[in-house]
């Protein structure tokens, strides 16, 4: 037999709570306005905000915040929405004003805690009729006195308190617990300071140094420690409760103080390079837990610190002479590598190539595989002989950072730099095996083994969007089988098809044997 469905109940009238002596009637004087229009439109405001409470409460906590852009699609993110009081829209915090305008609805709701939002007081705001009824709400699962009354009779007292059922009643699950998801705050044009810092912290290798204590900052004596300050942006990201944005003080105060004058250039309040921080902060985080030597460029430096131990590898230059055939060999070590676009998409287009669209491999295949003419002074001839180059990589590192050449400078009557807009398709999984001294000429298919060895999953992808001097830089970022993307202190769930589908600056590559 059919359910009979039940009849939803009239809207009973709401009775504004009466004033205590020293305590506000209404939590401002914008809500006041509303809830004194009349008792229909405060039994609506009561019986609407009731609503938003049950869909709040009583749904399973989860991770995502799920909105609507103004175009009707879905917006999934982690930090709070809110649900219009006066209407059945969940609006985000960026389109809140927009709402609010075009419609003159002014109060909202946030999605996380069920509090009370006025525009146009721009805070949350305590309302005692709103208030009470989500405090009952919350330690109840009820709106009804009957059943509050009834929940303080049976948990009163001290004895009372470690009774599992007052324990569950007064305790919610963080909807965001130690997985490191927080947007981090742009303190004036410092995203591409943020974009690299996601990528750090999202990065299980450094992820897993700083939170077993692998720098000791109780012992550190540096001042400004830029290792400390990355230790406590760990401990802040991934043992708090917070979802709400951060601002990375420590690390700015810490960068902007540095005496690196290679670097001085990005100490200013414009738009700067985030391959050139990312450099930077390698660097000096190597500086703080590694050997304190500076790696020399052209030379084969090792150092066992985790910076080393993550990001660097070694590049192999074999020259060989084209006189008497003598070869020589020279390696160094890399914190990146750096793929041009700019020759490679022009060629493309003298060839007749109508699609400009590049791809990872192909950019990789010009710098490690094809062999360039070049002049060098030979010991055996004694004298300049031309020769051919060709660069290959002698050890991958555990995170392969990719940097393509977007910015160029171009030479001219009015000297500038130009920014390539040129797409690249780069993949999930990357083989560097053919790019390896041991893959030269190597069929992967081959050598089972030897391909899995050389063999990454995508981790990070920095993008650059907008002009040269007034862009802004966003991170996606892979936590688990989930990509996250980073725009400062927002953070929104994103799918695989729109992350592949970013013009990237910067890709993190993670071997698959540790990810």
């Amino acid at each position: 037999m059919a359910a009979v469905p039940a009849t939803p109940n009239s809207p009973k009238n709401v009775k504004i709570k009466s004033p205590v002596a020293g305590s506000p009637m209404f939590g401002c004087e914008h809500i006041q306005r509303l809830l004194s229009q009349g008792q229909e439109v405060t039994n609506t405001s009561v019986q609407h905000y009731k609503i938003i409470l049950r869909k709040i409460f009583d749904t399973t906590p989860i991770v995502p915040q799920t909105s609507k852009t103004p175009e009707g699609l879905p917006i999934t993110s982690l930090t709070s929405n809110y649900l219009c009081l006066q209407c059945p829209s969940t609006v985000t915090e960026e389109e809140r004003l927009k709402h609010g305008t075009k419609k003159a609805h002014r109060f909202y709701v946030d999605s996380r805690s069920g509090a009370l939002y006025c525009q146009m007081c721009d805070d949350y705001v305590w309302d005692p009729t709103l208030e009470d009824l989500r405090l009952r709400k919350i330690g109840t699962g009820s709106f009804s006195t009957a059943r509050k009354r009834k929940h303080d009779e049976l948990f009163s007292g001290d004895a009372i308190k470690d009774d599992p059922r007052y324990i569950t009643s007064n305790t919610t699950t963080a909807s965001c617990r130690a997985n490191g998801l927080r947007g981090i705050y742009n303190a004036g044009a410092t995203c591409y300071q943020n974009v690299i810092l996601q990528s750090f912290l999202h990065n299980p290798l450094l992820r897993n140094y700083y939170l077993s204590d692998g720098h000791q900052g109780s012992d550190c004596q540096a001042s400004h420690c830029l290792s400390c300050a990355m230790d406590d942006i760990f401990q802040e990201f991934y043992s708090q409760e917070a979802t709400n944005g951060y601002t990375a003080a420590n690390v700015l105060s810490g960068f902007w103080i540095s005496e690196k004058k290679a670097f001085e250039n990005l100490v200013t309040t414009k738009e700067q390079d985030a391959h050139e921080f990312f450099q930077f902060l390698a660097e000096e985080l190597h500086e703080r837990n590694g050997d304190g030597k500076k790696p020399e460029v052209g030379s084969e430096h090792s150092c066992t610190c985790i910076i080393h131990q993550t990001f660097y590898g070694k590049l192999q230059s074999t020259t060989t002479c084209q006189n008497c055939h003598g070869v020589t060999n020279q390696v160094q070590s890399f914190l990146d590598l750096s793929l041009g676009l700019d020759t490679l998409a022009q060629r493309r287009r003298k060839q007749g190539h109508k699609n400009p669209t590049l791809t990872l491999q192909e950019c990789l295949d010009e710098e490690y595989i094809k062999s360039d003419k070049c002049e060098y002074r030979c010991h055996k001839c004694d004298s300049m002989q031309q020769a051919r180059r060709h660069t290959s990589i002698k050890s991958l590192p555990n995170v392969l950072s990719i940097q393509l050449k977007r910015f160029e400078y171009k030479q001219g009557r009015h000297d500038k730099a130009a920014k390539i807009d040129t797409p690249v398709q780069f993949p999930l999984q990357l083989n560097m095996l053919p790019y390896t001294n041991r893959g030269r000429g190597q069929d992967p298919r081959e050598n089972i083994e030897l391909g899995r060895s050389c063999t990454y999953d995508l981790l990070s992808v920095v993008v650059h969007v907008g002009e040269i001097d007034t862009g802004h830089y966003v991170v996606y970022c892979r936590v688990g089988d989930q990509w996250f993307a980073f725009n400062d202190h927002k953070v929104e769930m994103a799918s695989k098809s729109e992350v592949l589908s970013a013009k990237a600056y910067l890709l993190f590559y993670i071997i698959r044997s540790l990810s």
